[in-house]
């Protein structure tokens, strides 16, 4: 997984940090999204810019929860 290019795709889906993204629109697979957000979940260095949350629309297994969007800080750019 390359951190830059998951931004890059936030950014285009949400146009701006702190906006709130449906896991789907960022266009990777079921399968991709998941592997994807586990990995984010369990890297505090990374996770701690990174809001995962339940809502409407369709869900991914993240660690064990059900989620279904991401907002993430403007601040991840300091690690990119």
């Amino acid at each position: 997984m390359n951190l830059k290019e998951l931004v890059e795709r936030y950014l285009t889906a949400g146009g701006a940090f702190g906006k709130s993204v449906a896991l789907g629109a960022l266009g990777y697979s079921k399968e991709e999204t998941q592997r994807i957000f586990n990995v984010v979940d369990e890297d505090y260095h990374i996770s701690r810019f990174f809001h995962l949350r339940h809502d409407s629309g369709e869900s991914f297994d993240i660690n064990g929860f059900a989620q279904t969007h991401v907002s993430i800080d403007a601040e991840v750019q300091s690690i990119l």
